[in-house]
């Protein structure tokens, strides 16, 4: 069955837009991301213009992360005060992106950036997580304790000014790296269409030393609320938010993430940066293919009547 999306102005098939929210959904209650890095370029791949999929896909992503937020604040795993702090600048980064969102499109390069940044984006550090967690699972597999992370490390970092007690992370550091990192998400949030949990929850684990408990149901939390900001953004500023494309994604997406939320509780940590590593990894590859692969019709004509 496929319907009309006015704003896309194209049409599409209605169970695989819920199958592929529902998919992105699986993936986001699982390993704690938005989904977006996975769900824009999808709609990219099925013709989907690149502003209009940045823009739509953050209603999808805020819908599946409320539902996986309270299926972790109900087990107690939601550190709001660092939720807050990361929040704070995710919603300064989104003001700084929006107007950089509208210079490019502008200027005709929207399309084009986007594309290049998923393909650096998820090629660094996809390329970056997959040797960590390969490492980590044969350390672990020789041993069981070698190369596992304990929270509440130091690094450089947390001898920055302004700390703050965590209690929940059981964490005393200073809110400028949480404030910092939040504040790329939100930039990133509104110029790529992704919630900024595939950045997020490494730099959580590895650059601000939190208990991987708490991590997931934390980072949902500020996408919720970064992702919602973005699609206000992109629907006052442009006008490419497709309403009937966000609502088949959204119906999928709340399914989806209450059984990725089961199902990542019986995966171990590392074997789920290890999976979505290899995500990220392909996503990046079929992306860089599509740039340097000539189009089979470069050149479209149209006619238009005579008034």
């Amino acid at each position: 069955m496929e319907i009309y999306l006015p704003i896309a102005e194209m049409p599409v098939n209605v169970f695989l837009i819920v199958g592929l929210g529902a998919a992105v959904g699986f993936l986001s209650g699982m390993f704690g991301v938005g989904g977006g890095f996975i769900l824009t370029p999808f709609l990219m791949f099925w013709g989907i213009p690149p502003a209009v999929a940045v823009a739509t896909q953050s209603t999808q992503t805020v819908a599946s992360s409320v539902s996986g937020v309270m299926s972790h604040w109900r087990k107690g795993n939601v550190d709001f005060k660092m939720g807050g702090v990361l929040l704070g600048g995710g919603l300064i980064g989104s003001l700084a992106g929006i107007q950089l969102f509208n210079a490019l499109r502008a200027a005709g390069q929207a399309d084009l950036f986007i594309a290049l940044s998923y393909v650096i984006f998820l090629g660094s550090i996809g390329s970056l997580m997959f040797w960590e967690s390969l490492q980590a699972v044969r350390q672990s597999g020789t041993n069981g304790l070698t190369g596992r992370r304990e929270a509440g490390g130091h690094y450089w970092v947390h001898g920055w000014p302004l700390k703050m007690r965590f209690h929940r992370s059981k964490l005393y550091i200073s809110a400028i790296p949480p404030l910092l990192l939040g504040l790329l998400i939100g930039l990133l949030s509104v110029v790529m269409g992704i919630g900024g949990g595939f950045i997020l929850v490494p730099a959580m684990i590895y650059l601000l030393r939190m208990p991987a408990s708490v991590v997931v149901g934390t980072s949902l939390f500020q996408i919720i609320f970064v992702g919602g900001f973005s699609t206000l953004l992109h629907a006052i500023t442009n006008q490419s938010v497709d309403a009937m494309l966000g609502a088949l994604l959204i119906v999928g997406g709340v399914i989806g993430a209450q059984f990725g939320v089961r199902y990542g509780e019986r995966l171990r940590s590392d074997w789920m940066r290890l999976c979505l590593a290899g995500l990220l990894l392909m996503i990046c590859a079929r992306l860089g293919f599509n740039l340097i692969w000539p189009p089979g019709d470069p050149f479209s004509v149209i006619i238009e009547s005579a008034p």
